[in-house]
């Protein structure tokens, strides 16, 4: 039996492999990881399935599984900064193909006061004129420019919203009334002195004396007064309508960046100027009649205006006729009752105003009823016998940097009162 037993062959099977726990728990997880891929976020962030899987998103803790690699949280972002560069502000230009006529377009009417006027448009051209406008506050509309070099210059922040337009550098020179052009051009809306902002020095440095431009008809002198306010530190300048616009491209290239350094109010009427003028302020007019005012010192400011006048009739050629007409009317008090004072006497107790004249036609009548009822005076620059009057701008520089110089004495003997007692 017991060999029956032992030569008996019984079927044999194969054994099922013994599987650990945790290897079956890994390979579960490898699966997972193919099936739907998985990114660590930080706790409380949704993280996306395979694009276009379709499935929702699902929250997933920075712990997740046991079993789940460890990833590095990512580094915090930095906080918001300004583009500093030209490629990271991204911003964009176009660049003017043969035939392009928005140049000339704009050349053409820009030019003209009735559009800027109408419009509310002026042109600058040169890099520092356009950064001091910037700098001021003004409002740029096209920049047209012949290298990008010349664009990077500017302040990055201010050119978004702003139409670039790349030409060339001949297109610029034929529209250019710089004798060497600069090759940037800026459209900008005309700027409004209340929401404009000038530097804090010329604001610290600004004194109580106002200047008015009468009858200013030529571009040259009106920039170059322009800029011997700012230099003096003039708290404002007006300009009456018989003026040149003070936006005219000849005045900007002249006035070398005194428009945006000192407050100009433009295009007033008579009426309206003593609205811009502070509490008791006094008016005086720049007498520009030079030997002849000499000639005759008398008190009547009647007789010292018919001099002047009659003075001015006979090198404008008038006939003859006309010069009676003027001396009848002013024998009868026609021109107000103004004294005469040297520039270089105190003249500056109150706020003062000052007002400047054009050379072909003089003050007008308005300005001298304007300093006779506010108790000014007529202000004399004597020059030497046979010599004519001053030019306008080199009268106006002596008269405002006289005004400085008085109002700086006397800030220094109320230093000097004030430290005595």
């Amino acid at each position: 039996m017991a060999n029956l037993v032992k030569g008996v062959r019984w079927p044999t099977r194969p054994l099922l492999p013994v599987v650990q726990t945790w290897d079956l728990d890994a390979r579960r997880w490898v699966r997972a990881l193919r099936r739907s891929p998985v990114k660590v976020f930080p706790s409380g962030q949704v993280a996306e399935g395979k694009p276009g899987a379709g499935k929702q998103p699902r929250k997933v803790t920075a712990e997740g599984s046991p079993h789940a690699p460890r990833q590095q949280q990512p580094p915090p972002a930095p906080p918001f900064q300004k583009p500093s560069t030209w490629e990271e502000s991204g911003l964009r230009y176009d660049k003017a193909f043969p035939g392009d006529k928005r140049l000339s377009s704009v050349m053409t009417i820009v030019k003209s006061r009735p559009f800027r006027e109408k419009q509310g448009k002026i042109l600058l051209e040169g890099r520092r004129l356009i950064a001091d406008a910037l700098k001021a506050g003004a409002v740029p509309k096209v920049f047209f420019f012949s290298r990008l070099e010349y664009l990077k210059e500017l302040p990055i922040d201010k050119l978004k919203g702003v139409s670039l337009i790349k030409v060339k550098f001949e297109d610029i020179k034929d529209w250019s009334d710089l004798v060497t052009p600069q090759g940037i051009m800026g459209i900008f809306a005309k700027p409004d002195h209340v929401k404009m902002t000038f530097p804090e020095t010329q604001l610290h440095c600004s004194l109580p004396l106002l200047l008015i431009c009468d009858n200013l008809r030529d571009p040259g002198n009106l920039g170059t007064i322009l800029r011997s306010a700012a230099g003096a530190g003039c708290s404002k300048v007006l300009l009456t309508k018989g003026c040149v616009d003070a936006w005219e491209p000849k005045v900007l290239r002249a006035g070398m960046g005194a428009h945006f350094q000192v407050p100009i109010i433009n295009n007033l009427d008579w009426e309206s100027v003593p609205n811009y003028l502070p509490a008791d302020t006094r008016v005086y007019v720049a007498d520009n009649c030079g030997f002849y005012a000499q000639a005759q010192i008398s008190t009547r400011a009647s007789d010292h205006g018919w001099i002047c006048d009659r003075q001015l009739s006979k090198l404008h050629k008038y006939e003859e006729e006309e010069e009676e007409d003027l001396e009848t009317t002013a024998s009868k008090g026609w021109l107000p009752e103004l004294e005469v004072q040297s520039y270089d006497l105190d003249w500056t107790e109150a706020p003062a105003a000052l007002v400047i004249g054009g050379e072909t036609h003089g003050v007008s009548l308005e300005s001298l009823q304007l300093a006779e009822s506010t108790g000014g005076k007529r202000l004399l620059i004597p020059v030497v016998p046979g010599v004519d009057s001053l030019n306008s701008a080199m009268a106006a520089s002596i008269l405002l940097f006289e005004g400085k110089r008085q109002l700086r004495l006397k800030a220094e003997h109320l230093v000097r009162d004030r430290s005595c007692h």
